[in-house]
C-alpha cells in the first residue's frame, strides 16, 4: 500500500472514530475477478475493532462490468455509492459505508466477516442449508419486489436492463471463449448457425419477461452470513432483469451444487414463489417461473463457461478452470429440462464430452 493511500486511511478513521482512533494492522483480503483490491483494517481505540478498506481501481468509474457501458453521459459518481444509497434504506443488508474517500482511491466500509454463505452451508444438515438459502431469498426478494416499487430515476440500476443484446453479448462471449479460443478454432459455419439461432430464441424469450430490480451477481461468494443474518456486497452492477434470473446465480453458481441437491433447489425455487406472493409481487404461476428459471439457468451458465475461460486465457488469471465441470454438469441438468433445446444439448455434447 502507498504511503499517500496510508495517510488517507489513516485520516479517515481518525475523521470517523476520533483522533485516539488508530490502524494497528491492515491484512490483505482474497479477492475475486474483480479489479478492486480489499483488506481489513484491525483499530484501536475505537469501536468496531475492525472495518475493511476498498482500494478502488484507476479513476474508477465506473464500477460496472464493460458490456453495461449504455450510458448516455458520463457516470458522477461510484455506481457503488449510488446503489448503496437506494439499497439501504430498503432494508437489504448491504455494509454500511463509515467514509467515502474515493478522491483518494478508496472506500471504508463496515467488516461483515469472512464467512460466505456458500462455507457456513458445507456439512449442515439439509434442514440447516435450507435455512440459510431461505434467508438469502428474502433478501433477494425485499430487493427484487420493494426495490422496483421504489424505482427512483437517480438510481443508476434503473437505467440498465437485462435485455436481448446483453443476453446475446453473454452467449457471443461463450462461443468465442467457451468454444473457439479454448478450441484454437472457429466453430463450422453450419454449427455456428444453429448455435446462434438458439441462443437467439432464448434471449428474445428472456426479454419479453417483466423486469425487476436484479443484483446481477447475487451468488454465495457475495453472500456473507453474520451472526445468523444474511450480508449483501458486490451489488454496484445491479440492472433490471426477469425476476428468477438472480435466483438461478444463487442456487447454482460454482461449487453451490455441492451443498445445493435437485431436491433441496426444487424446494428453494418454491419457497422463492411463496416468498414472492406474500411480499405482495404481481401474479407468477410456478410453471413459468420453473420455465424462466430454468431459461435464465441455462443463459447463465453458457456466460460462466465463456466468462471464466476468458479470464483464464484471455487474462492470465488462474484458479478459474476448476468451476468448469460443476458449470457443465449444470447445463446438462438445466438442458434435461428443456427437451425443446435437444439440439443445443447435442451440440455441447460434441464440445464438451463430458
Amino acid at each position: 500500500m502507498d504511503t499517500h493511500l496510508r495517510q488517507a486511511i489513516d485520516s479517515a478513521v481518525a475523521v470517523v472514530w476520533g483522533q485516539g482512533a488508530r490502524v494497528s494492522q491492515i491484512v490483505p483480503l482474497a479477492g475475486d475477478a474483480s479489479s478492486r483490491s480489499y483488506a481489513r483494517l484491525h483499530l484501536d481505540g475505537s469501536v468496531p475493532a475492525t472495518a475493511v478498506v476498498m482500494v478502488l481501481a484507476g479513476s474508477a468509474l465506473p464500477l460496472s462490468s464493460e458490456e453495461l457501458a449504455v450510458f448516455a453521459e458520463p457516470l458522477k459518481e461510484l455506481p457503488y455509492l449510488n446503489l448503496y444509497r437506494f439499497l439501504r434504506p430498503l432494508g437489504v443488508r448491504v455494509p454500511e459505508l463509515y467514509y467515502d474517500g474515493q478522491k483518494d482511491g478508496f472506500l471504508l466500509l463496515e467488516d461483515v466477516g469472512d464467512v460466505l454463505l456458500r462455507e457456513a452451508a458445507q456439512q449442515l444438515p439439509t434442514v440447516e442449508v435450507e435455512r440459510l438459502y431461505r434467508r438469502a431469498i428474502d433478501q433477494l426478494v425485499l430487493l427484487q419486489i420493494d426495490g422496483t416499487r421504489r424505482r427512483a430515476p437517480s438510481c443508476i440500476a434503473f437505467q440498465q436492463r437485462f435485455d436481448q443484446r446483453l443476453f446475446l453479448w453473454e452467449f457471443e462471449h461463450f462461443i468465442e471463449w467457451g468454444l473457439e479460443k479454448r478450441q484454437g478454432r472457429a466453430l463450422a459455419p453450419v454449427e455456428g448457425r444453429a448455435l446462434r439461432t438458439i441462443f437467439e430464441q432464448i434471449a428474445s424469450r428472456l426479454d419479453r419477461a417483466p423486469c425487476f430490480l436484479n443484483h446481477r451477481d447475487y451468488h454465495s461468494w457475495n453472500l456473507f452470513v453474520q451472526n445468523g443474518e444474511i450480508r449483501v456486497i458486490d451489488f454496484q452492477d445491479a440492472l433490471l432483469a426477469p425476476a428468477s434470473y438472480d435466483l438461478a446465480t444463487l442456487l447454482n453458481d460454482r461449487d453451490t451444487p455441492e451443498v445445493i441437491a435437485p431436491a433441496l433447489e426444487q424446494t428453494l425455487v418454491d419457497y422463492y414463489h411463496t416468498a414472492w406472493h406474500q411480499r405482495g409481487g404481481d401474479e407468477f404461476a410456478p410453471d413459468l417461473l420453473w420455465e424462466e428459471y430454468n431459461l435464465c439457468l441455462l443463459q447463465k451458465a453458457c456466460k460462466v463457461v465463456g466468462r471464466f475461460y476468458y479470464l483464464e486465457l484471455g487474462k492470465g488469471k488462474s484458479g478459474y478452470l476448476r468451476y468448469i465441470p460443476p458449470t457443465l454438469a449444470t447445463l446438462r441438468r438445466v438442458l434435461g429440462r428443456l427437451p425443446q433445446h435437444g439440439r443445443l444439448r447435442e451440440i455441447l455434447a460434441t464440445h464438451f464430452p463430458e
